[in-house]
């Protein structure tokens, strides 16, 4: 319900009964000031995992939540606990960090594994894939890799996630919402500020955890978020910035030198194994 004279909206205080666009809209706003935080901190190859893409999907956070609300179905409960699932891996893994080019595939991935593990009906991988536009075969391997992140930890209770909706009301940049029954809708508590005050470079506005967190390098297989005609906005994509790409050439060069030294080694072996068979025959 909309506060007549003003443009703020009254939500209700419990988050099972909000409107589940605005949660997408309280939950995108979160993402954006945190991805924005965090874009400022240089890429180093012991930082990649992955979930890092090489240039940020053209589509918002906000209009790819929306995607996800429409096609997949999914339970409020399992939009907010992307919040809870950041602050549980950024704290076992310090170097992750939730930015432009790791957060999409981060919340895919979160909406697909807290949706099969907490509610009665979900959407098959392949589903979320589409949705999400990565490969079904990559959705997988993020899902162990998710899974290792947050140690398998899917569960929340239910205070915990209220406690989320709560701050995220109240931290809202725009201050656009507010709790039916809390203060005047004139009075405009504490924005966006907070998350810079308050947080870690990575966190976002949690109740539990202080500092985000980040995730060990793996091999990244980068892939642009594919949309249906006109999902995305019409402004061509970002091209990686020098930096991203040496973090990335970095990683490469110690990928291709390991797979080098263990070719070596099997040809080694295979060698030794040949010949001791040929002593044997003579």
């Amino acid at each position: 319900m909309e506060s007549s004279g003003t443009a703020r909206v009254e939500i209700p205080g419990d988050f099972n009964e909000a409107p589940i666009e605005h949660l997408v809209q309280l939950i995108a706003d979160m993402l954006e000031r945190l991805m924005a935080h965090n874009d400022r901190i240089p890429l180093s190859p012991e930082s990649l995992t992955r979930f890092h893409s090489r240039t940020a999907p053209s589509i918002s956070v906000l209009d790819y939540l929306k995607r996800i609300v429409r096609f997949t179905n999914v339970e409020k409960s399992c939009l907010l606990i992307t919040l809870f699932n950041i602050d549980q891996a950024c704290a076992r893994m310090p170097l992750f960090t939730l930015s432009s080019l790791t957060c999409h595939r981060f919340v895919i991935t979160s909406i697909a594994v807290s949706s099969k593990g907490l509610c009665d009906a979900f959407c098959p991988n392949n589903l979320y894939a589409k949705v999400g536009g990565i490969p079904v075969t990559e959705l997988n391997v993020l899902e162990r890799e998710f899974l290792s992140m947050i140690d398998w930890r899917l569960m929340c209770t239910r205070e915990i996630l209220q406690e989320y909706y709560v701050n995220l009301v109240r931290t809202h940049s725009a201050g656009t919402f507010y709790i039916a029954g809390s203060d005047s809708p004139g009075n405009s508590s504490d924005s966006g500020d907070d998350l810079e005050m308050d947080s870690g470079p990575s966190a976002p506005s949690s109740p539990t955890m202080t500092r985000q967190p980040l995730l060990r390098p793996a091999l990244p297989e980068p892939t642009a978020v594919l949309l249906e005609p006109g999902a995305a906005s019409q402004e061509p994509p970002q091209r990686p910035t020098i930096e991203q790409n040496m973090a990335f050439a970095a990683l490469q060069q110690h990928q291709d030198y390991r797979i080098a030294t263990t070719s070596t080694a099997t040809t080694f072996f295979t060698s030794s194994s040949s010949i001791e068979r040929s002593n044997r025959r003579i």
